[in-house]
């Protein structure tokens, strides 16, 4: 399946002059549909030992359709997904663009308020969750919009998804244009209240395009997912990159690393994309030699820099793999820049070259571009660039200029256009790839009885690269509790978002003049010092 990169101008979204790729799927279903016509009897999809062909897989998203358009899901209707991987979110991806239906994926490590929050701003008419994680789906009077409740699995008051085979297929697609929404994702931000990120058609094809032309990926390629099928990386650079190659997905749960690499030798896996803690932990327990890696010729990374001494033992232990740096974000609909494998070791600190597509701006606070080599914001601007923040005309004004996303991110081009992320303006910590904003932290803190001020740091770690800490004044009379504080945020937040240690202070948090808390000076206080 060929991919290419010629490029035009083209006037998208009302205002927006992007470069955009000439030939092109029409949409996310016309993506899916000619991987079917390509290899109607090759592998398409392997998850335990249930293994489905294109054809199968297209005669099973048919069916699934089906019982979404009985429950009256069209264009344009919100279905929200509570799922971990599976072969059920693959088949409900393709059955939610083939209705021309928007797909709202959620996290299963979430809690109900952020829960509640995506299923009432999106306005979902539907979700369908797995019956473990069907508790937290708020109740009815919580969620007015949402119609119909299916599960995988018996849960109290939500439909049986097998229900959905009973009724007619669908085959014809909607015919959807594609600048509409295809896809809202959920994405924290400082105000610590998650916007969605209105993820078009235009935008999906171009990222698992640049994937494809990146990584030279064909109909032989064979990935594995065990990043979460519900975050942008294992929607795009898992799912929609592996079907715009018409090759293999293979779904891992989530990772265990003797298991993945047992796996990944097994199926003969040729490309992935992982955050840097996961080759971490394939270094640390287990001995690559003991398998069958050879396939193994593309091995993605984004959420966090790469070690040096983890690209340096890969390359002794794994001489035919290429390691290539994958930079971007929900907003951008994955990559805005990838590292060629054959640079990797001499730009470890790059995130790579922009993709076909992609303008990258390094701007100054008064709105000019900066020289190479000089550190400012990062704007980017493309067709994989969301045109904004579903239902939020505010944030949408705020953090898109002429087309580009001010991402937030301070960084720098060199004189060859290799691009550098060296700091996050934002705030955010990166814990093994999940990105935690710490004012949605804080503000969780701040609600805790007795807590007067709170502030949260990264704390270096070197298999996740940070973990999530907590500084807290407490009032006067108040005992200090880190039981306590835990479980109030256990049950706000997701897991991996929760303060892991706490430091009790009696003085308050030290502030400077304009009555910001200086984190910097709380870091150095406590020898929270990052080697990267």
């Amino acid at each position: 399946m060929a991919h290419p990169t010629d490029l035009r101008r083209e006037l998208h979204f009302g205002d927006r002059v992007i470069l955009c790729a000439v030939d092109r799927p029409a949409n996310v279903h016309a993506m899916f549909a000619a991987a079917v016509a390509s290899r109607p009897q090759g592998e398409a999809l392997i998850c335990g030992s249930r293994r489905m062909r294109y054809a199968d897989l297209d005669a099973e998203v048919a069916r699934i359709a089906g019982g979404l358009a009985a429950h009256g899901i069209g264009r344009g209707d919100r279905v929200a997904l509570l799922m971990g991987n599976g072969i059920a979110f693959v088949v409900l991806t393709y059955a939610v663009a083939r209705l021309g239906a928007i797909l709202v994926p959620l996290s299963i490590r979430d809690q109900m308020p952020g829960i509640r929050h995506a299923l009432t701003d999106s306005g979902a008419r539907m979700i369908v969750a797995e019956a473990g994680v069907a508790g937290i789906v708020p109740p009815a009077a919580e969620t007015p919009d949402l119609v119909h409740r299916v599960a995988i699995g018996a849960a109290d008051g939500f439909a049986d998804y097998e229900s959905l085979r009973a009724h007619p297929p669908v085959g014809e697609a909607v015919d959807l244009g594609e600048e509409e929404i295809a896809a809202i994702l959920y994405t924290s931000g400082t105000t610590g209240r998650p916007k969605g990120a209105m993820l078009t058609g235009l935008g999906i094809v171009h990222s698992a395009s640049n994937y494809c032309t990146a990584m030279a990926l064909g109909p032989e390629d064979r990935t594995i997912i065990v990043v979460p099928m519900s975050h942008v990386t294992g929607l795009v650079a898992g799912i929609h990159a592996a079907v715009r190659a018409g090759g293999t997905i293979i779904v891992e749960r989530e990772f265990d690393a003797v298991r993945f690499l047992e796996l990944a030798a097994r199926e003969r896996m040729s490309f992935t994309v992982l955050v840097p803690a996961m080759y971490n932990l394939c270094l640390h327990r287990a001995n690559l030699a003991a398998y069958d890696l050879s396939a193994w010729r593309v091995g993605g990374y984004g959420g966090a820099p790469m070690p040096e001494p983890t690209i340096a033992r890969l390359a002794r232990e794994l001489p035919g793999l290429g390691l290539m740096n994958c930079y971007g974000a929900t907003e951008t609909t994955s990559p805005v820049t990838i590292m060629p494998a054959a640079h990797t070791a001499t730009h470890r600190l790059s995130v790579g070259l922009p993709v076909p597509g992609a303008e990258i701006l390094v701007m100054d606070e008064d709105g000019r571009e900066l020289p190479p080599g000089q550190p400012g914001e990062l704007w980017h601007r493309g067709p994989m660039v969301v045109p904004g923040y579903w239902r939020n005309a505010e944030a949408t004004a705020r953090e898109f200029v002429c087309g580009f996303w001010r991402s937030g991110d301070i960084g720098s081009k060199d004189a060859d256009g290799f691009v550098y992320v060296h700091d996050r303006k934002k705030d955010m910590i990166n814990r093994g790839g999940y990105k935690i904003f710490t004012a949605q932290v804080e503000s969780v803190l701040l609600a805790a009885p007795g807590v007067r001020e709170a502030a949260v740091i990264a704390k270096p770690c070197p298999i996740l690269g940070e973990r999530v800490h907590a500084v807290v004044t407490l009032a006067g009379d108040v005992t200090p509790d880190e039981a306590a504080l835990a479980a109030h945020c256990a049950a706000e937040l997701a897991d991996y978002q929760c303060p892991e240690s706490f430091t009790f202070r009696v003085d308050p948090l030290p502030r400077n003049a304009n009555g910001k808390v200086m984190k910097r000076l709380l870091r150095s206080e406590l020898g929270f010092v990052s080697d990267g």
